[in-house]
């Protein structure tokens, strides 16, 4: 099995926006999406995007699969995660969701995320 991986909010915001370079946007298509409830949480509520974009938002939403559970495991991840690189809980949660899974984390977030050890990241900014 190849590598799979888990979209952070801000991949995803890029990628159904347009943003994307042309090899981060042939990523994102590539790949079978796999997101945090986390992800699901920030996309939802993020005020800036209109009614009618937020329909395109919603269908990517239910391609995904979606980690919902925050389990042991990802429970015990999280913990360190935040006491040793300060993290916010919520970027705490995508890491180690991403790590108890096996799953390569995409986003352009590389001050908080690139730090942390068994972390497997890439931006989908700098392919």
């Amino acid at each position: 099995m190849g590598t799979r991986y888990l979209i952070d909010s801000n991949a995803a915001i890029d990628f159904l926006g347009g943003m994307l370079p042309e090899k981060g946007k042939q990523l994102m298509l590539t790949v079978k999406p796999e997101i945090s409830v986390i992800t699901v949480i920030e996309i939802q509520s993020k005020k800036e995007i209109p009614a009618l974009e937020m329909l395109k938002y919603s269908a990517f939403l239910r391609a995904c699969y979606v980690y919902s559970d925050i389990t042991e495991t990802i429970t015990d991840h999280t913990i360190p995660i935040q006491k040793q690189y300060g993290l916010k809980t919520p970027d705490a949660l995508i890491a180690a969701t991403a790590i108890a899974n096996g799953l390569t984390l995409i986003s352009r977030n590389e001050k908080d995320f690139k730090k942390i050890a068994n972390l497997s990241l890439i931006n989908p900014w700098h392919i």
